[in-house]
């Protein structure tokens, strides 16, 4: 059974911010009130079978072309799970079966798993402006004409800022702000879409200092505990996690590979805690959060942020100029990949470097996850199409929704 769309979600890019926001909580309030099913649908009545098999098939693809050694795919709707786990976690030294509960370097995943979100609660809480300079809240960034850069430029990857810090022998978490204080915009703010770790990097250290708290611990206490997303954490194996649970990525020039310490290079640097990446998790922690964000902030009676404050996050946040971003998440712009051709605008999600993605449409009540480490065991591997596919397909199988006339 299809819960019809309140509004076309292309209609929702021409309504004013205030509009948007309306909507969206009418939807959610809609679905609160929606009677609870007598028993569990079955899949068939849900997902169409021939597309949940061209889903396989699109997987294991990939993994016969060494395009990843393997992963886990993670489709739901309306309380309906399509769950499946394909090829090797580990081929190198040894080969190891991928399980639906084997722990993925989530890498850009944190920028929308732990940072975006922790963000976005000390908005609601009244402690972060969005419109306000970044530099209110961390002076220091306020060097070399970056004064007036926002919050929400910054979140929205609209700051100016270079993709990231490159090189150079330096460590530490401190020196990571300090660097990111001291870099030159190449351009002004809302003027050009700039993908940015030094956005996030510096977004978690605004959580920090506003909140008290470390980034991990913030997210631990405010997300990760209240939602029983029991797998995902920073530094897993430092919080007991078995090793032989996590994908190990990329081989390193020792020979060994990277296995439950981050893969990506500054958030190393960093010690493994990071705005921008460090967060490892797994598919079904990742649809645990997708299920409070399609509720509006609640899962299984525990709120965890307001309704207005998840519909913010996820409405158009950037100026007309510019690819169309969340408070965090992708919505359409040339990173949006995992949204297939299908899904509407006003659908969002994100990816991350070393093979994740997730997708969550909230007019069909949809997220699609997939979690592979496709740098195992050398950076080689290449999920870009599997990602677009998967969109593709998951959007054809959903019963009853014909995405083709809402776009």
């Amino acid at each position: 059974m299809t819960t019809p769309r309140t509004t076309p979600a292309s209609g929702i890019q021409r309504l004013g911010k205030a509009a948007r926001l309306g909507v969206l909580l009418l939807v959610w309030v809609t679905l609160g009130c929606r009677s609870p099913r007598s028993k569990p649908a079955a899949l068939t009545e849900v997902f169409r079978s021939e597309k949940l098999a061209a889903i396989d098939g699109a997987i294991l693809q990939s993994i016969a072309s060494n395009r990843c050694p393997g992963g886990v795919f993670w489709l739901e709707r309306n309380g309906v799970v399509y769950s499946k786990a394909y090829g090797q976690r580990s081929v190198d030294p040894s080969p190891e079966p991928a399980r639906l509960g084997t722990i993925y370097d989530a890498a850009s995943l944190t920028k929308v798993l732990a940072t975006a979100p922790a963000v976005a609660l000390l908005i609601e809480k009244g402690l972060v402006d969005p419109e306000k300079p970044l530099a209110h809240y961390l002076p220091a960034f306020a060097a070399h004409g970056k004064e007036a850069i926002t919050v929400r430029q910054v979140l929205t990857h609209a700051s100016g800022l270079r993709p990231g810090l490159g090189g150079g022998a330096w460590s530490g978490s401190d020196k990571a702000l300090e660097l990111a204080c001291d870099e030159k915009p190449t351009h002004p703010p809302d003027t050009r879409f700039v993908y940015s770790d030094i956005n996030f990097i510096l977004l978690g250290k605004l959580v920090e200092k506003v909140s008290g708290q470390t980034l991990d611990a913030f997210c631990e206490a405010h997300l990760y505990r209240p939602l029983k997303m029991r797998d995902t954490s920073y530094r897993p194996v430092l919080h007991g996690v078995p090793v032989d649970r996590i994908a190990p990525t990329e081989r390193r020039a020792d020979g060994t590979c990277f296995r439950g310490e981050v893969h990506d290079p500054t958030a190393r640097k960093m010690g493994g805690v990071a705005g921008h990446a460090g967060l490892f998790t797994t598919a079904s922690d990742v649809a645990r959060f997708c299920r409070m964000m399609d509720a509006g902030g609640i899962l299984e009676g525990v709120r965890v942020m307001r309704p207005e404050t998840v519909a913010r996050m996820i409405s158009v946040q950037t100026p007309p100029n510019l690819p169309k971003r969340g408070l965090g998440w992708d919505i359409d712009s040339p990173y949006a990949g995992p949204r297939g051709s299908l899904f509407p605008v006003g659908s969002f999600g994100h990816s991350g470097w070393t093979g994740t993605s997730m997708w969550q449409d909230p007019g069909s009540h949809t997220w699609v996850i997939f979690l592979s480490n496709r740098n195992h065991p050398t950076e080689e591997g290449n999920i870009l199409p599997l990602r677009r596919q998967l969109g593709t397909l998951a959007a054809e199988s959903l019963v009853g929704v014909e995405f083709g006339t809402l776009r």
